[in-house]
């Protein structure tokens, strides 16, 4: 299941490192981050629960950058 979050990054770079931090989360099969949308695509793991996996990224997300936020 592939779903589109809304994100608030502060640069590109800031993006690309919480695009890495969200694909190692478990549940991620993968992720891409676009910085001029804001926007981070998520692709989930067979059964796994959207919401719980994304507490997860975002928790991930916050280690680089402490006022990230992502609309779930």
């Amino acid at each position: 299941m592939k779903k589109t979050y809304n994100i608030d990054v502060d640069c590109a770079n800031c993006a690309n490192l919480m695009e890495e931090a969200a694909r190692k989360t478990p549940g991620v099969a993968s992720a891409t981050v676009n910085f001029m949308t804001l926007k981070m695509i998520v692709e989930f793991e067979e059964g796994q629960e959207p919401k719980q996996v994304m507490k997860a990224v975002l928790k991930a997300c916050r280690k680089v950058e402490p006022d990230c936020e992502i609309e779930f």
